[in-house]
């Protein structure tokens, strides 16, 4: 069957059919006449599962783990409700402080800042985590993207001025040094384009959906 009839059937957005694709967690056979994938009632069921264990929480590589054998089902559930139980702990700290700050009936402009504050700092360093974790990871996603274009980007640029170094001393026919150096720019554009896609996906894309998936 084709995707559109597996994203009827498991209620997955074939962007989230396809991420899961990538992260080699589903691997349909390809119809050898068109090249086309096509999905089986095995795929659709596994799809399933995944949906169940990511509505769950459970991470991709421990869905991987346990679809390869390395891991048990009980072990990432226990593991998960560990990790819930924190969750709900943080949860209760955070509103705990919002109750508080509701109790002292005070608006935006006479709150007390400096002492909320002082409190968060305590419960961070008693283990609670406060919003901004999350923002910290996704920082921390978008950051090697960045890095490793960068990196393409200067040795690309590096390749280049030794190619038009070493014609300076030695001439080659102008036709080949501009097409290594047309092939050097094609690759930074390509790599540029990649990393900002990737960039839109993890601030919005195909990671926060499949963490619903």
């Amino acid at each position: 069957m084709k995707i559109n009839q597996v994203e009827e059937l498991t209620g997955i957005p074939k962007k989230n059919i396809r991420f899961y694709e990538d992260q080699k967690l589903v691997s349909p056979q390809r119809n050898l006449s068109n090249g086309y994938r096509e999905y089986s009632m095995d795929d659709v069921a596994l799809l399933n599962r995944i949906k169940l264990f990511r509505k769950l929480g459970i991470p991709i590589e421990s869905i991987r783990k346990m679809e390869t054998g390395e891991a048990q089902l009980d072990d990432c559930l226990y593991h998960q409700v560990h990790e819930l139980k924190n969750s709900r702990q943080n949860i209760d700290q955070i509103l705990s402080v919002c109750q508080e700050i509701l109790s002292g009936q005070v608006c935006f402009d006479n709150i007390e800042t400096e002492y909320y504050l002082d409190e968060i700092e305590k419960l961070e360093k008693g283990g609670t985590q406060f919003m901004n974790a999350g923002q910290e990871k996704r920082r921390q996603s978008v950051a090697a993207p960045i890095f490793f274009t960068g990196l393409i980007v200067l040795l690309m640029a590096a390749l280049t001025t030794l190619i038009w170094y070493l014609n300076s001393i030695d001439p080659a026919p102008f036709g080949v040094v501009a097409i290594f150096t047309l092939i050097a720019l094609a690759v930074c554009v390509g790599v540029i384009y990649a990393c900002l896609e990737r960039i839109k996906e993890i601030k919005g894309g195909e990671l926060d959906e499949a963490r619903h998936y």
